[in-house]
């Protein structure tokens, strides 16, 4: 039996997430269903597409944040700050070929519609439409205008996409990589520290209260339809803006999911 491997949003910190799958394939733990939100939807569908050194290679590539900033570029349209054209280049180069009935693991997107408010799960058509679509962070990434919906980055309503794998595991165990619930270490890797001395800044507060928001959004999901296991991942102390640090959150990775293997062999072996 393989197990669901659901991947969660995080962005900088989905570097993880590489590890996580690298050192189950080396285990020979097979998966056979994959599910992700934002950067976990996009090594959902590297891996699943057998394409995975691409992406790594590309986010080892990403040592400073002049080259991290390369990939942006300032979007002149209202709706967001960036434009991401280099990304879309990057995405319609070694992924623009692939539709969802072509990968060699079924694999689903979240995606957050501004309309409705609803989650909406990307499972068919092509898989850049869709990447565009759950990496749109709000107000950094201009959304995608689709069937009628306005959708954005799936982080705001399913960072850990429990929900979609359930519905495709078909009997298999749930392992899901949780990116937001290290929320003390994320509260200092941004200033806000303890003690009354602490210097503040408008900056600081605002991504402290957004990560907040964010830890406390992947714990009610998870509580509400849990996984057969959690991994929550110790990377808070590394700022999820912060795309530079792949080689020091791909053994992040690698670790705890080597700690972890022997109660996935557990609940494969039922």
């Amino acid at each position: 039996m393989s197990i669901a491997l659901v991947l969660g949003g995080g962005a900088g910190l989905g570097w993880a997430h590489i590890g996580v799958v690298r050192e189950l394939e080396a285990a020979g733990i097979d998966i056979g269903v994959l599910t992700g939100t934002s950067i976990g939807g996009v090594v959902s569908i590297a891996f699943a597409s057998g394409r995975l050194d691409i992406l790594e290679e590309l986010a080892q590539s990403a040592s400073s944040m002049r080259s991290v900033l390369r990939y942006l570029g300032p979007n002149w349209r209202p709706g967001s700050v960036l434009s991401g054209k280099a990304i879309a280049k990057l995405i319609e180069e070694h992924l623009g070929d692939l539709t969802f009935e072509s990968l060699n693991i079924p694999t689903a997107v979240v995606a957050a519609d501004l309309l409705s408010g609803d989650a909406v799960i990307l499972d068919s058509g092509p898989v850049g439409d869709a990447i565009h679509a759950t990496i749109a962070l709000p107000g950094i990434f201009q959304p995608v205008v689709h069937e009628g919906m306005i959708l954005s980055d799936g982080g705001a309503v399913m960072p850990v996409p429990v929900t979609p794998a359930r519905a495709m595991a078909d009997g298999r165990p749930i392992v899901a990589i949780n990116l937001q619930g290290d929320y003390i270490a994320r509260r200092a890797a941004v200033g806000i520290k303890d003690g009354e001395d602490a210097k503040l800044t408008t900056l600081s507060v605002v991504r402290s209260a957004t990560g907040l928001m964010l830890s406390k959004l992947a714990r009610l999901s998870l509580d509400q339809d849990p996984p057969d296991l959690e991994l929550r991942l110790p990377v808070g102390h590394i700022d999820t803006s912060n795309f530079t640090r792949a080689e020091d959150l791909i053994e992040i990775g690698r670790r705890e999911a080597v700690k972890a293997i022997p109660e996935i062999e557990r609940l494969i072996d039922g």
